[in-house]
């Protein structure tokens, strides 16, 4: 019995998430239920902790599998790009990270928003985004997600509830708290995310974010991607206090190892609930980033070869998937192997066919910079004004 069916046998520019025939289970009965314990329990801050038992399919973890493999090869392909000097300018790569990205999906829809900071480029890809337009955007290019024009920092996908990669750190976070004010202002039943770092955990805009979504019961999900260093500072160096789900002090809190990404998706699932009713939550993701901080960063000046390689060695989440798929005998290792041959193809079409697309035209250069209609617009070359529509 074939382990993968395609959904497409056009596209290999885009994530697929698979049909999947688990071996010695017909797929006639429909995907049976598999429950997991999470790697470690969830520590909760001023309230009760979810179960540790997470309900699972095998094709959600064939699915979590290919898409954090698929991230993975897409981050270290951006590596060599940057490093031939095909990608330009600041690159803040995710490998390490995957789970996070992958668990949260699991737990939520389209129709809720995800805002993060310039680590971005997985999240634009689990939000439905394809390969051509990440390596178009990170080279510049037309078929960019953002016209070649927001680089590795600026992805969005408006379509898809995606607000963005933001440069200045920690400004994502009331912008993502502007989102949640909308949504529930329209009643839309939908929550949003807000991602930041260890290193934006100390900025005094993310507190009075959490204050006023506080003070008005946002359906706000604050996320913290504690990745232990902020640029080449360790957490212990610059946060008196580093146990950042403590942080919102009248808002709740929970730890998740940011490594499982069963535990993100069960944590996800009852903050979006959570919220919902309540208001906001902060979750702390305990993760890792193999890389440097950005391309500029060898990222093993401030930290131990040997405490990377323990990272991958014992907590890597694409391993641990594997090792899941494996024990319950969904997929063999063989079979494993050649779904990541398949990715690292799909990868290297992608970059062939960004490599294709032109650079943006010169007149691009001015649009995108004041909304129509309001204020003076300047457009083309010539900087040419138009009178503004506003008396």
């Amino acid at each position: 019995m074939a382990l993968l069916r395609r959904l497409s046998s056009s596209s290999t520019s885009s994530i697929r998430f698979l049909s999947v025939t688990p071996r010695g289970f017909s797929s006639a009965s429909g995907d049976e239920t598999l429950t997991i314990e999470t790697s470690v329990p969830f520590t909760g801050n001023r309230i009760d902790p979810p179960s540790r038992s997470v309900d699972t399919t095998p094709s959600e973890l064939l699915s979590f599998f290919r898409t954090m493999s698929t991230m993975r090869r897409m981050e270290i392909a951006a590596d060599s790009l940057y490093k031939a000097k095909l990608i330009r300018g600041f690159c803040h790569l995710y490998d390490g990270q995957e789970a996070v990205e992958v668990g949260m999906e699991a737990a939520i829809t389209r129709s809720d928003a995800i805002i993060t900071a310039y680590r971005d480029h997985c999240i634009y890809l689990g939000r439905g985004g394809d390969l051509v337009s990440v390596f178009a955007e990170l080279m510049g290019r037309r078929n960019g997600c953002s016209r070649g024009k927001g680089g590795s920092m600026h992805f969005y996908k408006k379509d898809a509830n995606f607000y963005g990669g933001h440069g200045i750190v920690g400004a994502q976070v009331p912008l993502g708290c502007g989102v949640a004010f909308a949504q529930k202002y329209n009643k839309e039943g939908t929550v949003t995310f807000t991602l930041y770092g260890d290193g934006a955990a100390n900025q005094g805009q993310l507190f009075e974010a959490l204050n006023m979504s506080a003070l008005w019961d946002l359906p706000a999900i604050f996320v913290c991607e504690n990745n232990h260093y902020g640029m080449g500072t360790a957490e212990w160096r610059s946060a008196k206090n580093p146990a950042y789900y403590k942080r919102g002090d009248y808002v709740p809190g929970l730890k998740v190892d940011g490594m499982d990404a069963l535990a993100v998706k069960q944590a996800c699932r009852f903050a979006k609930e959570y919220a919902l009713a309540n208001g906001p939550i902060i979750l702390e993701m305990d993760t890792y980033r193999y890389h440097g901080h950005s391309m500029s960063d060898p990222g093993s000046t401030y930290r131990t070869r040997t405490e990377i390689t323990g990272i991958r060695q014992e907590r890597d989440p694409i391993e641990r998937i594997r090792k899941l798929i494996m024990a319950h005998d969904l997929a063999s290792a063989s079979e494993l192997k050649d779904m990541e041959k398949e990715i690292r193809k799909e990868v290297d079409d992608a970059i062939a066919q960004a490599k294709e697309s032109p650079m943006p035209d010169s007149s691009e250069l001015f649009t995108n910079v004041y909304v129509k209609g309001y204020g003076v617009e300047a457009f083309g070359p010539d900087r040419k004004e138009v009178t503004s529509v506003l008396p």
